[in-house]
């Protein structure tokens, strides 16, 4: 896709949220099922994937691990920005490779201490890019990916969170 191609794409949507901004509020949706040996099945709407306990608390490696899950999203977010981003500018990229790594003490998962957070610390977000663009360029690139890239944003600035808890609907 090219940046006339994407502005096209971009154009009746952007006009559409600007007549009416609540058009442009949607809800995303996730929904998992309790599973086997202290699991959860998620289906992504593209695939089935089981998330489990990470090998350091107890886990056997085989199912998916969640905060690698969600560095994983990090990564694509950040990745699509990025690619949507430099089309847009005009920056041509030969070669991009998003990496994220998060820092993670179990000892606060596992109760082991309560001055050890629950959580990853610190997350780095690192980008390899094969590129002729100016430093300027990058910059405004590395800038405005930051800036509009959602799963970037929400871990910058959470949003508020909410837990609830209902019965299940029994059938008759």
């Amino acid at each position: 896709m090219n940046a006339e191609n994407l502005r096209a794409a971009q154009a009746p949507l952007k006009d559409r949220y600007r007549e009416d901004p609540s058009a442009a509020l949607i809800t995303l949706r996730a929904q998992g099922r309790l599973g086997e040996n202290v699991s959860c099945r998620l289906e992504t709407g593209k695939a089935l994937v089981t998330a489990g306990l990470h090998p350091a608390t107890g886990g056997s490696g085989v199912a998916a691990c969640s905060g690698d899950m969600l560095l994983e999203a990090l990564v694509a977010c950040a990745g699509v920005t990025l690619n949507a981003v430099a089309t847009a500018l005009g920056i041509e990229l030969r070669d991009a490779r998003i990496e994220a790594e998060g820092d993670l003490d179990f000892r606060g998962t596992l109760g082991l201490s309560k001055d050890v957070p629950v959580g990853l610390q610190t997350i780095r977000l690192r980008f390899i890019l094969d590129t002729d663009a100016s430093e300027e360029q990058l910059a405004t690139l590395l800038r405005l990916t930051e800036r509009y890239c959602v799963v970037f944003q929400t871990l910058a600035n959470p949003p508020r969170l909410e837990v609830s808890r209902q019965g299940a609907a029994t059938e008759r």
